[in-house]
C-alpha cells in the first residue's frame, strides 16, 4: 500500500479523490467553492470556541478533526507514527499566525484556491499566482541554507496531543449540538447565517475528513511541496496530484451544476486582484518557511509531529487575530487593517528567512 501511494498513479488517485469529495461536500451543504478549505475551516473552529465573535464564521468543522484523526490512524497502521518536536516552535507558531492572516486576506488556503478555480472563480488565478511567488521566495532562502533546525524524538504523549485535542473537539460537538435558532449551545458557538451556517451533515463531513486524512498522510500530499519541488528540483510528482484535484473538482462541478465562470458574484470571494495576490504571497511564503501547506501540517500533526501542531495552533490563533482586529477580507473587499497586516507579515517572514540560514 505504501508503495502504491509513492507512485505517480497513487498521488494522482489521491488528488482525484480529494477533488471529487470536496465538490460533493459543497453539493451537500458546505459553502460555495469551499467543499474543503483548511484555513476557512480552522477559522470557523476558532469562532466555535469563542476566540473570535464574527457570527457568520463559527462552526466546529468535522473535516479538520477527520484530517488529524485520519492521519493518526494511517500513521499507526503504516508504522509511521513518530513523535517528534523541538524545531523552532515559536517561529512555527508565528508563521502559522501570518499564514492564516494572508489566507484570510485572499479568503482561502491553497486547496480552496484550486477549488475556487475549479468552480469558475477567476479571482483564484491571482491567489494561485501569489502562492507560487511566495513559495518561490521561500525556495531562495532554502538555497541559502534556511533551516528551522532538527526536531527531536520525544514522548508518545507529545505526538498524541493534537489528535487528543481534535477528539476533544468532536466530543464537545456531540455533547453540545447546534440548537435551531440559537447562536450558542453549551460552550460552542454556531453561526445562524453566512458561511459558518453552511455545512454538510456531520457524519459525512467527518467521514470525508477521515478518508482524506488517511490517503493524504500515506501519499505525503502537499500543495506547497508540489510547487516547491517544481521550482527547486523540476519534479512534478506532487504537482500531478494537485492537477488531478483541480480536474476532478472541475468535472464534478460541471456535472452538479456548480461551475459558474467569472470574477463577479463568486461565493465568499472579493475582486481586489492585487490583494488576492499579495495575501497568498504572504501565505505561500509562510507555508514554505514552515515546511508544508496547512493540510499537510494537519496530517503531520496526526502522525506525531508536535512542531506541525504548533503551526496549526498558530493558524487558529491567527484567525482570531484576523477577525478581532479587522484583518480578514469579506466579499466587500479587504478588511480595514488587512493591507498593513500583509506588509507586517512579509517583513516578519523575510526576517525569519534571512536570520535562520546555515551556510554549507
Amino acid at each position: 500500500m505504501n508503495n502504491f501511494f509513492a507512485t505517480r498513479t497513487g498521488i494522482v488517485s489521491v488528488g482525484l479523490v480529494i477533488g471529487c469529495l470536496a465538490a460533493l461536500l459543497q453539493y451537500l451543504g458546505n459553502p460555495g467553492n469551499m467543499g474543503i478549505c483548511v484555513a476557512c475551516f480552522e477559522r470557523d473552529i476558532a469562532g466555535a470556541v469563542g476566540l473570535h465573535r464574527a457570527g457568520v464564521v463559527q462552526y466546529m468543522r468535522p473535516e479538520i478533526i477527520g484530517f488529524v484523526l485520519g492521519g493518526l490512524g494511517a500513521a499507526l497502521f503504516g508504522r509511521d507514527f513518530r513523535p517528534r518536536a523541538g524545531s523552532a516552535p515559536i517561529v512555527r507558531f508565528i508563521l502559522g499566525v501570518f499564514a492564516m492572516i494572508g489566507a484570510l486576506v485572499f479568503l482561502g488556503c491553497p486547496w480552496r484556491a484550486i477549488l475556487r478555480l475549479a468552480g469558475g472563480d477567476l479571482n483564484a488565478l491571482f491567489g494561485i499566482a501569489g502562492l507560487i511567488v511566495g513559495i518561490g521566495i521561500g525556495t531562495l532562502f532554502f538555497k541559502q541554507g534556511y533551516n528551522l533546525g532538527r526536531s527531536q524524538k520525544t514522548y508518545g504523549s507529545v505526538g498524541l496531543m493534537m489528535p487528543l485535542v481534535m477528539a476533544g473537539f468532536l466530543v464537545l460537538m456531540l455533547l453540545y449540538p447546534q440548537v435551531e435558532g440559537e447562536p450558542q449551545s453549551g460552550v460552542l458557538f454556531y453561526s445562524l447565517k453566512g458561511p459558518g451556517a453552511m455545512h454538510a451533515p456531520l457524519l459525512i463531513s467527518l467521514g470525508v475528513g477521515l478518508v482524506v486524512g488517511v490517503i493524504a498522510q500515506r501519499s505525503r500530499f502537499c500543495t506547497m511541496g508540489a510547487f516547491r519541488d517544481l521550482i527547486l528540483f523540476k519534479q512534478v510528482h506532487l504537482l500531478s496530484g494537485v492537477v488531478a484535484l483541480l480536474a476532478a473538482a472541475f468535472a464534478v462541478n460541471l456535472v452538479l451544476g456548480q461551475f459558474h465562470p467569472g470574477f463577479d458574484g463568486q461565493p465568499v470571494a472579493h475582486t481586489q486582484g492585487l490583494w488576492n495576490f499579495m495575501g497568498m504571497v504572504l501565505a505561500g511564503l509562510c507555508f514554505a518557511l514552515a515546511g508544508g501547506c496547512p493540510g499537510r501540517q494537519l496530517f503531520m500533526a496526526g502522525e506525531g509531529d508536535g512542531d506541525a501542531a504548533v503551526f496549526v495552533f498558530g493558524m487558529i490563533v491567527g484567525a482570531a487575530f484576523a477577525h478581532n482586529f479587522g484583518l480578514a477580507s469579506s466579499p466587500k473587499g479587504v478588511g480595514p487593517h488587512g493591507v498593513a497586516a500583509v506588509f507586517i507579515g512579509l517583513a516578519v517572514c523575510l526576517f525569519i528567512g534571512m536570520t535562520m540560514r546555515k551556510k554549507a
